[in-house]
């Protein structure tokens, strides 16, 4: 595996090795190896072929892994030359952890869970497999096949594969990979399936040749998908601009042509033609205008909307076309309302001048109208008797309603008085039916006078019975406050007689009997209480006999009857022998308990210090919950005012979330830079020492050494925000055309989905530079104009 590593590599410089541990002896072709996968150039090497000769061009590959942060135990450059086997796989281990697993990551556990996790998560929606580590998760051959799946299914159809032909899944992973991914057989199918626990350190240097090969077009489907997104903001301005100047120019035109019809002020002759010229003014203002409001408004919302868009994706304003601005469309809107104004004012002051001629006649029979309706129903209602059976709250209730009534009365005074002159006037200016007009105003006046005297009568009946009720309702109110205490007072005797009572010694029950016989002493004076309050009541239904009041209902201020009263001091007359054989039963009982109370008390001094101790750690931890609880729905909050500031999704912060608390290795909610490396290549990051460094700036900006999650999560948003320059387009378009300076129709459609493609292919001009292919695009200048001012 190792041999097959090293000259997927060498043979980028045209050469190979064919004995692991010999062809390295001499120095040379190790140093080779070096340059070929870091970039760098190495120290030239020492032409000699003797022993110390390749000594030093060993040390010299040594040393220059040592300068990369790797920590070289117990592997010398004497045992490299020696041929020693051990030595030599152990060094190339070594350099495979460094340049092709652990991208400069020095310890090796985060490399190796590095790469696991990134292997798990492009495996997961794949049946049958489930990659727990580098060794047997692999025999099947189906994980490898999911890996080459995910990124290019159109050269494995994972469908057909079976769980139970391990050697023909092992074998296909091998034949395509070498074939299409240029990734050369690096394993044994036989050896892997008829091995107990396949070697590690061989699956994961053939695994980690998948990451480095799929890390380009992961790159590259990340490039499409942000020029599919600025192709979408430009295509969605473009809709906007265009949606803007046609609203405008149909609002403009509707506005021209409204305002003459509005300026036409010549009169009618008839009050229904003038009615008609009112009701066609109105269908304007409630069916033609309010749409054309609605659209001024909209038209107003999607510029500033669409200048917003502009300004957000740092596009330039839009500028309309000329008599097209806002103010434009405000101004000639401005004109159309105070031509408007001016047309309504002249159509009311013409149809008032009509009106005018015919308006006393018509407003007799109004007044007259909604006289004769307000007193219909009037007479009957104050003849009504129906205080007699009502209680003192419905008889205040009916004295209100009673009040407003002649507030009410007072208030049409008025109305007779206008209804009366306007009769006057009617006859002195001899009206046609003025005999009509004379009968309906007497009839009028005839009524009102007997308004007025059944309403004074009515006042007499509702204040005489209101005293009578007044009286009772003190008799009530008496009753409520004396029966109220007794009822307790009854309450809490039966509570104590009933009361299951625990005591511990004869002293506590000889006082429980003690006071039962105080309680028995207070009897008497009870039971005159008792008569008095059920003398109030006796005294209410005299009031009620004598002056042939209704008594209805239940005293309004309490629940209690007289019936009730007498229930409940017969139960307590009852309950107290009862009380006295209670008391006395367990005046015997306590006195065979106390040999054992004695017992108990001794017992439990011994145990309750104990006890106290406990409580004492369990309130300790209980506060310490609770502190830990608080710290972490605070944490929980700020991550969702995180998310929500940044515009990610719920999902995107969860495997955020998932990632950093993998790599937390010490739970103290910071990663250290080797974690941070290994969790950043765990989500499919190709890093180099550069671009490392320059991310450390970012999250680290005061070298503590230590990354945070707001940090973390800071740096992530910043990866995967919506934002876009004209630079981040350009790079994106380079990384489809492979870094070539331009691109082509063919790379284009089969990039970005047909919408987007054909967008391109119609705007981008041909490009002009040397080595230019047939057809060639210019993608710089077309990401420039994204940018630049529009064609509207």
């Amino acid at each position: 595996t190792f041999t097959a590593w090293c000259n997927s590599h060498l043979r980028k410089a045209g050469t190979q090795i064919e004995n692991i541990e010999e062809d390295f002896r001499n120095g040379l072709k190790l140093m080779l190896l070096l340059e070929v996968i870091s970039g760098e150039r190495l120290p030239k090497p020492d032409k000699g072929k003797m022993r110390f000769h390749k000594i030093a061009n060993v040390n010299k590959a040594l040393d220059y892994i040592c300068s990369k942060g790797v920590k070289l135990v117990s592997i010398g450059a004497e045992e490299i030359v020696d041929g020693n086997v051990k030595m030599t796989l152990g060094m190339i281990w070594t350099i495979i952890l460094r340049f092709a697993i652990q991208d400069i990551s020095v310890e090796e556990t985060s490399a190796k869970e590095g790469l696991l996790l990134w292997c798990q998560r492009k495996t997961a929606p794949y049946r049958n497999v489930n990659v727990q580590n580098f060794h047997i998760s692999w025999k099947d051959g189906l994980a490898l096949c999911a890996l080459i799946h995910r990124h290019r299914p159109d050269l494995i159809d994972y469908s057909k594969l079976r769980k139970d032909d391990p050697i023909g899944n092992l074998n296909t992973a091998f034949e395509v990979a070498e074939k299409y991914l240029d990734i050369p057989k690096m394993l044994d199918a036989e050896d892997i399936v008829n091995t107990p626990k396949p070697d590690e350190k061989a699956i994961m240097t053939y695994v980690s040749c998948f990451y480095h090969a799929f890390a380009g077009a992961e790159q590259a489907e990340t490039a499409a998908n942000r020029i599919c997104k600025v192709l979408a903001v430009n295509q969605e301005n473009e809709r906007l601009m265009e949606e803007y100047e046609k609203l405008a120019s149909e609002l403009l035109e509707w506005i021209r042509r409204t305002i003459p019809w509005l300026e036409n002020r010549v009169a009618e002759q008839t009050m229904r033609a003038m009615q008609q010229k009112l009701e066609d003014f109105r269908d304007y203002r409630r069916v033609h205008k309010p749409p054309r409001v609605q659209e001024k408004c909209q038209l107003e919302i999607n510029f500033n909307t669409l200048q917003t868009k502009l300004r957000l994706s740092n596009r330039p304003a839009f500028m309309p076309s000329e008599g097209k601005m806002v103010s434009d469309i405000a101004n000639a809107w401005k004109g159309l309302e105070q031509v408007e104004k001016g047309y309504e004012e002249w159509l009311l002051t013409e149809i008032r001048r009509l009106e005018r001629l015919d308006h006393l006649a018509e407003k007799f029979k109004q007044k007259c109208s909604l006289h004769e309706s307000w007193t219909t129903g009037k007479e009957h209602l104050l003849s009504q008797k129906d205080y007699e059976t009502a209680s003192l709250m419905e008889i205040r209730a009916l004295m209100r309603k009673h009040e407003a009534f002649e507030s009410d009365l007072a208030a049409h005074q008025d109305r007779v008085e206008q209804i009366a002159a306007i009769a006057q006037e009617l006859n002195e200016l001899d009206y046609h039916d003025a005999a009509t007009v004379n009968a309906r105003c007497q009839g009028i006046c005839d009524q009102w006078d007997n308004l007025g005297t059944l309403t004074q009568k009515r006042r007499d009946a509702l204040e005489r019975v209101e005293k009578l009720w007044e009286t009772i309702d003190q008799l009530y109110l008496e009753f409520a406050k004396r029966a109220a205490p007794f009822n307790n007072w009854m309450d809490g005797a039966m509570e104590d007689l009933q009361d299951m009572f625990i005591v511990h010694s004869i002293e506590e029950i000889q006082s429980l009997i003690t006071a039962h016989d105080q309680f028995k002493a207070t009897l008497p004076e009870a039971d005159k209480e008792r008569m008095a309050i059920m003398g109030i009541q006796n005294e209410i239904t005299k009031i009620a006999q004598t002056y042939g009041i209704k008594l209805v209902g239940v005293n309004p201020y309490t629940v209690l009857s007289p019936q009730d009263i007498t229930n409940k001091w017969d139960a307590v007359k009852q309950l107290v022998p009862l009380r006295d054989q209670m008391l006395q039963e367990e005046v015997a009982r306590q006195q065979a308990n106390e040999r054992l109370r004695r017992s108990f008390a001794a017992q439990s001094n011994i145990i309750g210090p104990w006890i106290q101790t406990k409580m004492e750690h369990i309130r300790v931890g209980w506060e310490q919950l609770l502190t830990t609880i608080a710290r972490t729905i605070n944490e929980v909050e700020n991550q969702i005012l995180t998310r929500d500031a940044k515009g990610i999704s719920q999902e995107q912060l969860n495997e955020f979330r998932a990632s950093f608390n993998h790599f937390d290795r010490k739970r103290n909610g910071m990663m250290d830079p080797d974690d941070f490396r290994a969790c950043l290549i765990s989500m499919g990051y190709d890093l180099g020492e550069v671009e490392f460094a320059r991310i450390m700036t970012l999250v680290d900006p005061n070298n503590t050494g230590v990354v945070t999650f707001q940090a973390f999560i800071d740096f992530m948003t910043r990866e995967t925000a919506e934002t876009d320059t004209a630079e981040q387009v350009m790079a994106s378009f380079k990384i489809l055309a492979s870094d070539k300076p331009y691109i082509t129709v063919e790379e284009l459609r089969r990039e970005l989905p047909p919408e987007q493609a054909e967008y391109c292919i119609s705007r981008m001009t041909k490009y002009i530079g040397p080595e230019g292919a047939p057809g060639a695009l210019d993608y710089i200048s077309f990401s420039s104009a994204l940018y630049g001012e529009s064609d509207l």
